[in-house]
This record gives C-alpha cells, sequence and structure tokens, in this order.
C-alpha cells in the first residue's frame, strides 16, 4: 500500500504550538515516504466548535507550506456512514445502550474506568442511553517511537455512540482511518490510550491497522499540554520559519542555523531531506522550554 497519513484537527479554535507539532511530524513523514499527507476536520462536537475555525486551521496550514493531498474530509458530512456502521455492530450483538454518567461511575467504583454495569443492567427502552462497545479482549501494538504498548490494565467497554446523540471520537476516527486508506498515523501521545480502542473496532469491522507513532505533548511551565483548554496561543504567521525550526527543535531533528534565514519552502525542504523519526524522544511530554 502507498504510504497515507494524515492530520486531523478539530475546530476549537486556532492552531497552536502543539497542533503544529502533530501536523509537522506527520507531514514530514509522509513526504519522507514520498507518500499521501491527508487532511481531516474532526467536526463532531457541535457544542465546542467555534465559528471560522475550520477556515483558519486550512489557511494557517497552508501557510505553513502544509499543503495536504486530495479532498478535505469533514466528519459532519460522513454521519450517514457512520450511522449504517453503528447499527452494524448493534445487530451482531458488538454493543449494548448505558446510562451511566462519568459521575455515577466514579461514584460506584472510585475511578474513571467504567465497569460495565449496564452490560447486566439493562436500561429501560425509553430512557436516553449512549452505546457501549464490548471490549473484552486485551490489545498490544508497536509503536514506531515509544515501542511496544500493552493496555491489559485499561480495559474497559467504550463510548461510541453519546448520549447526547453525537457520534463518539473512537467510532469515527476508526472509520474514516479505513475509509481513506491510511497506512501511517503519527500523532500526540494525549491519544495513546485511544490506540488500543481504535484496533479493537479495527478487528470488529475486518479493517486493516495502521502504524502508529505518538509523538510527546508540549506542556506549559505548569506541565499542562498545550490546548485550547489551557490557553494556548494561536500561532503567529509572520515568525513561520522560527515556528518550523522551533517544533524541529522539539522534535529532535536538530536543524541547521542556516535555516533560520530561509524561506518556509526551504526550511521544510531540508526537513523532509533530513527527517528522522527516531530521533524524536521516547516520551510522552517535553516542556515547551526545552525546545
Amino acid at each position: 500500500m502507498v504510504y497515507t497519513g494524515r492530520f486531523a484537527p478539530s475546530p476549537t479554535g486556532p492552531l497552536h504550538f502543539g497542533s503544529l507539532l502533530a501536523a509537522l511530524a506527520s507531514y514530514l513523514d509522509a513526504r519522507s515516504h514520498q507518500g499521501y499527507w491527508l487532511v481531516r476536520i474532526e467536526d463532531l462536537d457541535p457544542p465546542r466548535e467555534i465559528k471560522g475555525a475550520t477556515d483558519s486551521i486550512l489557511r494557517t496550514l497552508e501557510q505553513l507550506g502544509l499543503h495536504w493531498d486530495h479532498k478535505i474530509v469533514r466528519q459532519s458530512h460522513r454521519l450517514s456512514l457512520y450511522n449504517d456502521i453503528l447499527i452494524d455492530l448493534t445487530n451482531n450483538g458488538l454493543t449494548y445502550p448505558c446510562t451511566c454518567s462519568r459521575q455515577q461511575i466514579q461514584l460506584r467504583i472510585g475511578n474513571a474506568l467504567y465497569d460495565g454495569f449496564c452490560r447486566d443492567h439493562r436500561p429501560e427502552a425509553d430512557q436516553l442511553c449512549a452505546i457501549r462497545s464490548r471490549y473484552d479482549t486485551n490489545y498490544s501494538f508497536d509503536d514506531r517511537i515509544l515501542g511496544h504498548q500493552d493496555f491489559a490494565y485499561q480495559k474497559e467497554d467504550f463510548v461510541i455512540f453519546r448520549r447526547d446523540g453525537f457520534f463518539a471520537y473512537q467510532l469515527a476516527v476508526t472509520i474514516d482511518d479505513a475509509e481513506q486508506q491510511i497506512t501511517h498515523v503519527v500523532r500526540g501521545s494525549d491519544l495513546l490510550d485511544s490506540t488500543p480502542k481504535q484496533i479493537h473496532l479495527q478487528r470488529q469491522l475486518g479493517y486493516h491497522q495502521p502504524v502508529y507513532a505518538h509523538i510527546p505533548v508540549a506542556t506549559n511551565a505548569l506541565g499542562q499540554k498545550l490546548s485550547k483548554q489551557t490557553f494556548a496561543p494561536a500561532l503567529n504567521q509572520n515568525e513561520r520559519v522560527q515556528l518550523v525550526i522551533k517544533a524541529l527543535n522539539f522534535l529532535g531533528q536538530q536543524p541547521i542555523a542556516e535555516l533560520a534565514d530561509s524561506t518556509i519552502e526551504e526550511c521544510l525542504s531540508w526537513a523532509v531531506e533530513h527527517w528522522n523519526l527516531t530521533a524524536i524522544p521516547a516520551c510522552l511530554s517535553m516542556p515547551l522550554e526545552k525546545s
């Protein structure tokens, strides 16, 4: 199969440095393999979306020289596909309805891992329910950066359709990666725990399993992941080359001093030619100040 990677932002605000790390790493890995790099907008959560964020994200990627292949895919345009596959999973006995809230789970068992309560206590037909995937197998995989990953400690039935009527991330991303023929996923380690759930759905649905690589997430002075929730600032488009050089340093790529005076195209060309995934620190997070 032809190498096909992707960057899949949610339109909850403008791109920040943490987003740039994921975009750049996935782009460089794809281009260094002479592969395709796709962009997918994961707009499944309307209450959290910011008006104009999608256009802002795409415009920023273009200004940074991160040009994608093929047509942009928007998850909000694929709801009928998700629904058809959800029905198939349910008809095959691989799901069940659940009324448990996070607070109820915490009060009942003292932690956030779901205990399967609704497997044996079926909700009434008129109750508002989420739909959970039955997760009965331990999954492991070999990460290209972090090495062998085993998730036997985190086995729980997980939500694939939410009580508020929206499809959950795990189902949509699994379907989309298969439909877009994604062969390699390069993303932040904050999504590492999602990988065994996606592998679980891939096997249930007969999908090909991509190869995974999880980069460290950047943290602020308080040790918090850079995100919209922790008020990470938007990227300054007047510092495009400097931003890419800073991201390359964070990713362990050791950019040469001459890049500071280069164009964004020259900077990216150097980065593709010298891309070395094995140089990326094999850790879950790093403070941004060290880059």
